[in-house]
């Protein structure tokens, strides 16, 4: 065996690592595989006859890769996808791999802590901050590993950590947020459908104010104030309601009507203390035509709206 198939099958043997620290900081697995492949190159380019510690070498050299790719896409969004099924990494180098290996690392990158929800939320970081949170908390790097990789201290690393440890509580704050005024808008469609006005004020807040914006209000006042003269005059929007689907309107929870796929009506909500304390029927064409509807709340589009908006 020659010595490049020597440092071949070394590199082998910390590829699934390499690809776990990539995928966890790009969240795609297309250039998680172009970042192990990238480093391979730089690998075999250089002299480590010298390195006491190859696996902490090849981390901090993929994580640059990392870095240089999430900088060059800074106009765009991440578009994280399914870690595919392994290859065979004998097309890389030559070395046929282990069939029987145990490949946890591998089996990580599955896991729900590094999901769709989480790759979401790591979209609100900057590149420098993704790559001291996911070097140190998921992988162990110390922050004076992972400063020279950023241009900064130890301390000014740590910084980096403890913010994007913040922005991502922020993120689940704002998620948890999400489900639950999902939950109350649904529970609103349902009672104003079937009349149920009893569990209509238990939803409505005390306080509670109804406007409409459009045809709807030559029918109707602009405003009522008060969940007692709310419920009494549900019928004004309890026939539209009918048709009405729950959806995100300008990445909150609403409900819309259409007419062939084109919006004719729209409720936008205002939530506090569980209770939807304001809430505005709009029909004019204008307002629905600068509104972002997002169909439906699947998991998809709900990680969806938990993207920061340009």
């Amino acid at each position: 065996m020659n010595e490049r198939d020597k440092a071949a099958r070394r590199f082998e043997e910390h590829r699934s690592h390499l690809r776990a620290v990539a995928y966890r900081i790009v969240g795609s697995h297309t250039e998680a595989e172009d970042a192990v492949q990238e480093t391979w190159l730089r690998y075999d380019r250089s002299d480590t006859g010298a390195v006491d510690n190859l696996r902490g070498w090849l981390t901090r050299v993929v994580a640059r890769v990392c870095l240089d790719m999430l900088r060059s896409r800074r106009a765009r969004r991440d578009r994280p996808t399914p870690w595919p099924e392994p290859e065979s990494d004998y097309s890389r180098t030559g070395n046929e791999p282990d069939p029987d290996a145990i490949d946890p690392e591998h089996e990580a990158v599955l896991s729900d802590s590094v999901g769709r929800a989480l790759l979401v939320m790591m979209e609100t970081l900057s590149p420098a901050e993704r790559i001291a949170l996911v070097l140190h908390d998921s992988f162990a790097v110390p922050f004076a590993e992972i400063a020279p990789l950023l241009d900064r201290s130890p301390g000014a690393a740590k910084k980096l950590a403890v913010r994007a440890r913040q922005k991502i509580r922020d993120t689940e704050t704002r998620q948890s947020d999400l489900y639950r005024h999902r939950r109350i808008v649904d529970a609103f469609l349902a009672a104003v459908r079937s009349g149920d006005l009893d569990r209509l004020l238990t939803i409505l807040h005390c306080d509670v104010v109804r406007r409409v914006d459009g045809d709807l209000a030559e029918q109707a006042p602009i405003e009522v104030r008060g969940a007692r003269n709310v419920v009494e005059e549900a019928r004004l929007f309890a026939g539209r309601a009918r048709y009405a689907r729950l959806v995100l309107i300008d990445g909150a929870p609403g409900a819309v009507v259409t007419d062939r796929g084109r919006p004719t009506l729209a409720l936008t909500f205002v939530i506090k203390e569980e209770r939807i304390i304001e809430f505005e029927v709009i029909t004019r064409s204008a307002r629905l035509r600068r509104m972002r509807f997002a169909p439906g709340l699947s998991v998809r589009e709900r990680a969806a709206a938990l993207r920061p908006h340009p």
